[in-house]
């Protein structure tokens, strides 16, 4: 139960950055506990409703949230998210986590990127 809450903690951390925290949550939810990645994913989607509620208050009190962008990103969202769980619940647990991991790598790196460009910029 420690680690559930370890994981969730820094999970939560992370998501309230804005950064999202599923890139703990899930690889814990994985390893720690070996649940299968389709569960890990929806209960990702779970955990982060009460979570991003948390840190859009204080994102609005900072006023760090452009509400005209809001209207054009949310249908993009939703639909986005319609056709994505439809993919996902047809894909096999390890070929999801694979494409999973690809994802996170690929994110890496292109942090990497952006950030090797940044100190070259100084």
């Amino acid at each position: 139960m420690i680690l559930l809450i370890i994981i969730g903690f820094l999970a939560g951390v992370v998501s309230g950055m804005g950064i999202g925290g599923g890139v703990i949550l899930i690889p814990g939810l994985i390893i720690v506990v070996g649940m299968e990645q389709h569960s890990a994913q929806s209960i990702c989607l779970l955990y982060f409703i009460p979570t991003a509620i948390v840190a859009l208050i204080q994102h609005f009190k900072n006023k760090n949230i452009r509400t005209d962008l809001i209207i054009g990103l949310i249908p993009g969202g939703v639909i986005g998210a319609i056709i994505g769980s439809f993919v996902a619940i047809n894909i096999e647990s390890n070929n999801l986590k694979r494409y999973f991991g690809y994802f996170l790598l690929l994110m890496g790196i292109l942090e990497l990127n952006k950030a090797r460009k940044l100190m070259h910029k100084k």
